[in-house]
């Protein structure tokens, strides 16, 4: 120990003034080696000091100068669990935590030391991960950087979200994600809805097994009533029977008797609302068929719209959203609310009809905070950043459900600098800068440089003390209220 301290007191303490700086919560010790994170101008990285530091790769004297790369988180994982996600849906409440930058670990677990909540600090989709040019090995190692900077050791989960392909969960489940979010849109027919009893006679018939196990009788769940009638039926075997299938498929194939994830079944990217009658009749053949989920995420009615708050009557959806929590508690899982982020008007009705047993996911207001850093701190690189977003949002709604009007976004140029961080209070405004994120990350000029991503994440890297606490004020904001309700 005595020559740990005095290893230490070479090194100086953080300090804002100081250049090179450890970070105090990060000094572990594994039997006679010691590790801790460090800081500079530019970078982290890891120090190891003592016995076997020759375990990480990177600068080797007297100690061991590690740079934060995939190989060197492999070995944090193994020396040290609790940078290793694990499964996390059994908890009374967990939150998702898309953080599509990999930098927004020191903020989250700000919030997560005052919440019980468990974080899922690594949540990617394929497409968020095609958008930012990452991989699930950088989303992963983001996160085991992340709680070993802050000394955060309750636990945290990773989720490989909204994934659709056996290719795709065998890549996230490889690398230790402890989430399948099982997005199964591509087997749910969206233009049932429409169709006459006439044309659902002609697509299908309720077989004698579904008329014994619907049509008897009503379902009492928690004093509300679930009734189905012949047509009703017509339409759950339609919309969702493939999907149904390819659910007790993948279960079968990748989570049941491997205790290695956590399953989440994702039924909200339907062009209608879920009703019901039609959760019930998913659940229930889930059930029937063995399959045990953790969390299932129907539609609700209303707008769940990226980047703002709910659209739509909210008694409305304390209705619906009072019948899903029961159904849900039902068949013994937790209710999960997706595109959650900036919901504020209606968190406090999901804490009380989940009686604080819940899933909520967010991801792009993670973004919208780090484009709010650079409004206040950059404003020259936020107008050009913002006029860009103009120029590339026909392109970007094509891939996005919202209203945005762009032409109620205040015009730049009637804005002072100081006035421009309260575009972020403006819907239109969050939405442009919400949809284009891809695009102004990954724009290049004609040299193949890229035009803003660099320079993004200096300043992020300079002002991370600003995005940090911006995270915890603003997802602190959907915990309190979330917790308001119970």
């Amino acid at each position: 120990m005595k020559k740990m301290l005095d290893f230490l007191d070479k090194l100086p303490v953080v300090s804002d003034a100081e250049e090179y700086q450890i970070y105090p919560n990060s000094i572990f010790q594994y039997n006679k080696l010691w590790v801790m994170m460090a800081a500079d101008e530019k970078n982290d990285y890891l120090i190891a000091y003592g016995h076997k530091k020759e375990l990480f790769k990177g600068e080797n004297g007297d100690y061991m100068k590690a740079p934060l790369t995939h190989e060197n988180a492999e070995v944090l994982r193994k020396l040290f669990p609790f940078t290793k996600a694990r499964k996390v849906l059994h908890e009374e409440r967990s939150f998702g935590l898309g953080d599509r930058l990999g930098i927004a670990g020191d903020g989250h677990l700000r919030v997560f030391e005052k919440y019980d909540a468990y974080p899922i600090l690594a949540q990617q989709s394929i497409r968020e991960l095609h958008l930012t040019q990452r991989t699930f090995e950088n989303v992963m190692d983001a996160a085991t950087f992340a709680v070993f900077r802050n000394g955060f050791t309750r636990g945290f989960g990773a989720d490989g979200d909204h994934l659709k392909t056996r290719k795709d969960i065998e890549y996230a489940l490889g690398l230790g994600f402890t989430m399948l979010t099982l997005d199964c849109s591509d087997y749910i027919r969206n233009d049932v809805l429409e169709m006459d009893y006439d044309q659902l006679k002609i697509e299908t018939s309720v077989s004698d097994k579904h008329k014994d196990r619907y049509l008897k009788a009503a379902f009492e769940v928690e004093g509300s009533t679930v009734e189905f009638d012949e047509e009703e039926l017509m339409r759950c075997e339609l919309i969702y029977g493939k999907a149904i299938k390819y659910t007790i498929d993948i279960y079968n194939e990748y989570i049941k008797d491997k205790d290695t994830a956590n399953f989440e079944l994702s039924i909200d990217e339907t062009a209608t609302p879920t009703t019901p009658t039609q959760h019930y009749f998913v659940a229930n053949e889930l059930y029937e068929a063995g399959v045990k989920l953790d969390t299932m995420a129907p539609r609700f009615v209303g707008e769940f719209q990226k980047g703002v708050d709910y659209i739509g009557d909210l008694e409305a959806f304390e209705r619906d959203l009072d019948i899903h929590a029961k159904i849900a508690r039902h068949f013994g899982y937790k209710l999960s609310i997706h595109s959650g982020s900036d919901k504020f008007s209606i968190f406090t009705l999901v804490g009380k009809y989940t009686k604080g047993n819940f899933h909520v996911k967010t991801a792009g207001t993670n973004w919208l905070e780090a484009m709010r850093v650079v409004a206040l701190k950059a404003p020259t690189l936020y107008r050009k950043i913002h006029s860009y977003a103009l120029s590339m949002f026909d392109t970007a709604s094509q891939f996005y459900h919202v209203t945005t009007d762009i032409n109620a976004i205040p015009k730049l140029d009637s804005l002072t600098d100081d006035e421009l961080p309260s575009l972020f209070q403006h819907n239109d405004a969050r939405q442009l800068i919400h949809i284009t994120y891809g695009y102004i990350l990954n724009d290049k000029d004609e040299a193949g440089e890229y035009r803003f991503k660099e320079e993004l994440y200096h300043l992020w890297r300079v002002e991370k003390e600003t995005y940090a606490d911006a995270l915890e004020k603003h997802i602190g904001k959907h915990l309190a209220l979330l917790y308001k309700g119970f």
